[in-house]
């Protein structure tokens, strides 16, 4: 057991190491657009990318899921790859074109007006080139070739932020330059996966129709598309409800605190790229459901600590005058820097979830995935609606904070009905106290000490931590 979670570990750190480069790469945008775009220009297009993380689910439909779950049992590899990639394809040009079609009243629907249609005429060309390349990316994953993952990541994030800065610095191209660079970043993504889809195209290009094995294929498959547009409203839909409630400019101030809380998604997007085809391959090992059982301790442990440092530390650090004048994010977005602790408990519970993706995925109940993702987006929209009335910005933080733990719970009693794991629950308990007796040290600590003393205590107290969860753990 140890062995393979060490290569668990491993893998994480290999995928990682393009998620790690491709997150920081895109966050040191935030201080260029927060820079170079008014709120309301960053509203719009932070509006837009939330449209096409929607749209990218129905592009995709769920295909990817397919090829990983069926080309892992099945020994025509080469059948399952093309007919998933050629579906993805199909099912793209034609949603692509009926996008393209209807881009004005598209553009009115969403809130950012019709005079901004060439906005979705942009965007359609960015899901098409996602969706072709998602394949290709998850034979890679599947073959656990991480280098080549990572290698083709990074190069694509880097011409994407390279696109950002010239065509928004120099060529001076407004909110428009965002979807140019990612259709670039998109372009040489694919143009080095090509080798992957000719390895497979050369032993057979023209594909023969197998009726069953499509059928397989979609029907494991289509639940993924609800439960994925569920899941992505529970991360989106504070967007579009905030842009018809609040504005264009509060959700510009919303969306650059929440690109904090990227940091907590660099930890979970990690954890992820590995874990699924970890646990499909020790599935049938004697001691899996020990394994699994420990690796949710250690994701716990690690995950608070990212969780709490992030949290202390990120506000202090945004306006705080290492730079000179110069801060991570404009003074003019400080007014939502309150939200980036709610965003973060979120991420880390989307972690949580991930962890009790073992079970559906097991024993093939994907279907539930829809269900516990319907929820998650019922408890997103219905605290957006509640609470952004009332308190703007914040409600939609704390939508996303309760969403994804209404989600991790609901798939945890779902898991242990069909796959039941014992999990280490004093030690997830131990954890979970030392995590709550920091915060409210810190926070009790606030307003009644100086500044410097606080920021020595939080340093102090993060220092410590990961000892105790060490000795948590071990």
């Amino acid at each position: 057991m140890a062995k393979d979670i060490k290569r668990l570990g491993k893998e994480t750190l290999v995928y990682g190491t393009s998620t790690v480069l491709a997150r920081l790469l895109n966050f040191c945008l935030v201080p260029f657009y927060t820079y170079y775009l008014v709120p309301g220009q960053y509203g719009i297009i932070a509006t837009m990318f939330a449209v096409i993380a929607l749209l990218n689910i129905i592009f995709l439909f769920g295909l990817d899921q397919s090829y990983l779950r069926f080309a892992s049992e099945q020994k025509d590899k080469h059948k399952v790859f093309l007919h998933c990639f050629y579906g993805v394809a199909v099912n793209g040009f034609f949603l692509a074109a009926l996008m393209w079609l209807f881009a004005a009243p598209l553009a009115r629907m969403i809130g950012i007006g019709q005079e901004y249609a060439y906005i979705v005429r942009l965007s359609v060309w960015v899901l098409y080139l996602d969706v072709l390349n998602m394949i290709p990316f998850t034979k890679l994953r599947l073959e656990r070739r991480a280098w080549y993952f990572a290698g083709v990541r990074t190069a694509s994030i880097i011409v994407n932020v390279l696109g950002n800065i010239v065509f928004i610095a120099v060529l001076q191209k407004g909110i428009a330059s965002i979807l140019w660079a990612n259709i670039f970043g998109s372009l040489a993504s694919l143009l080095l996966l090509s080798p992957v889809v000719y390895s497979e195209l050369k032993q057979g290009p023209f594909l023969t129709v197998d009726k069953t094995l499509r059928s397989q294929l979609i029907r494991f498959a289509w639940p993924f598309v609800p439960a994925g547009l569920a899941s992505m409203l529970v991360s989106v839909i504070d967007k579009p409800i905030l842009i018809h409630l609040a504005g264009t400019q509060q959700v510009g101030i919303y969306q650059a605190n929440f690109k904090i809380g990227v940091f907590m998604m660099l930890l979970v997007s990690m954890f992820d790229q590995a874990w699924r085809p970890f646990f499909l391959a020790h599935a049938k090992d004697e001691d899996a459901k020990d394994t699994f059982s420990r690796v949710l301790s250690y994701f716990c442990a690690l995950g608070t600590w990212f969780l709490l440092g992030l949290s202390l530390l990120m506000p202090d650090i945004i306006q705080s005058n290492l730079f000179g004048s110069f801060h991570l994010i404009s003074p003019a977005y400080w007014e939502g820097l309150n939200v980036i602790p709610l965003v973060l408990t979120g991420y880390f519970f989307y972690g949580v979830y991930i962890n009790f993706m073992v079970g559906p995925v097991i024993t093939k109940k994907t279907r539930v995935l829809m269900w516990i993702t319907l929820l998650g987006a019922a408890v997103s929209i219905t605290t957006n609606l509640t609470l952004v009335p009332h308190i703007g910005i914040m409600g939609a933080g704390w939508a996303v904070a309760l969403s994804y733990a209404a989600m991790a719970g609901a798939l945890f009693a779902f898991t242990q009905k069909v796959y039941p794991i014992r999990y280490e629950y004093k030690k997830l308990a131990a954890i979970a106290l030392c995590c709550a007796a920091v915060a409210c040290c810190v926070y009790c600590a606030q307003g009644r000490m100086p500044y410097g003393e606080i920021l020595a205590l939080k340093i102090i107290l993060l220092t410590v931590y990961p000892g105790l969860m060490w000795l948590i753990v071990k």
